[in-house]
């Protein structure tokens, strides 16, 4: 393959879902749309114009990147495509840190680029029965964007502030915990395809984070990404039915990420951290 390298636009779309569907994934559309708003895409084509491969690299100013979205054609698996993308992302993210979650597929790959093991996720996928809190949370408001933006950096340990600022429409729901001294925690949910992913979900404790959990689960297919730092996550899951699908890799490169886990109990996504 000895096409360029380029940087795809959101009319690449269709060849990106094309691709995906290609390695069997979903079209993802409402998530490619927000990949494409908030990060680089990158891709290249075969000669007949169609895309073999591509990479997202989501740079949160120079602190962390995420990236993710690393296909290639099964046309043209094991010819090095998938290092030679990875290389061109992590070139281009110049950014301290790098974080993506892997596949037992991809894991391999990742550890040759350098990439280090920190954490281990599991994937669990269920059918809700609708939101069961208190009440204890209510819908965002204009208002509350620039705490929770200040929330998301001091925990994700980067600045996501388009990423964060995309959230109210990206999300079917996002709500937060408001305490005395400002807002506790926020969480949100997504469509993505015909589930919906609850995510993100940060606050100050475990208890705040399971009543945004209970508050913007909708009815119907559902899923969580659990990190296994957090058991009462699982718990929770394995209590309400939720099954798990399948677990990854947290991956770190360059710098550790100056993150906390400990207040991080649901990623946005697993591509975007």
């Amino acid at each position: 393959m000895d096409g360029d390298v380029r940087l795809l636009g959101i009319n690449d779309l269709g060849a990106c879902q094309r691709l995906a569907e290609d390695r069997e994934w979903g079209r993802e559309d409402h998530k490619w749309r927000f990949l494409f708003s908030v990060g680089d895409v990158y891709g290249v084509e075969d000669g007949d114009g169609e895309l073999a491969g591509t990479v997202v690299c989501t740079p949160y100013g120079k602190d962390v990147a995420a990236i993710s979205m690393v296909l290639v054609a099964k046309r043209f698996e094991r010819r090095g495509l998938g290092a030679r993308l990875m290389r061109h992302a992590m070139d281009n993210c110049r950014t301290a840190s790098i974080c993506l979650t892997a596949t037992e597929y991809g894991r391999p790959l990742y550890e040759r680029l350098g990439f280090r093991s920190v954490g281990l996720c599991t994937t669990y996928k269920g059918v809700s029965d609708g939101p069961s809190g208190r009440g204890v949370s209510v819908p965002v408001e204009a208002a509350d964007m620039a705490a929770v933006h200040a929330l998301d950096t001091e925990v994700f340990g980067a600045d996501r502030s388009q990423l964060v600022a995309g959230l109210p429409s990206f999300c079917e729901t996002l709500r937060v915990v408001r305490g005395e001294t400002g807002i506790l925690g926020y969480g949100g949910a997504w469509r993505n395809d015909d589930r919906v992913v609850v995510g993100p979900v940060m606050a100050q404790d475990a208890e705040t984070a399971l009543t945004l959990v209970e508050e913007v689960v909708p009815e119907g297919p559902i899923r969580l990404d659990v990190d296994h730092r957090h058991p009462e996550l699982i718990a929770w899951a394995e209590e309400h039915g939720l099954r798990p699908a399948f677990t990854t890799t947290i991956m770190e490169y360059g710098d550790p990420v100056a993150n906390d886990p400990s207040r991080l109990f649901l990623p946005v996504a697993q591509a975007l951290g």
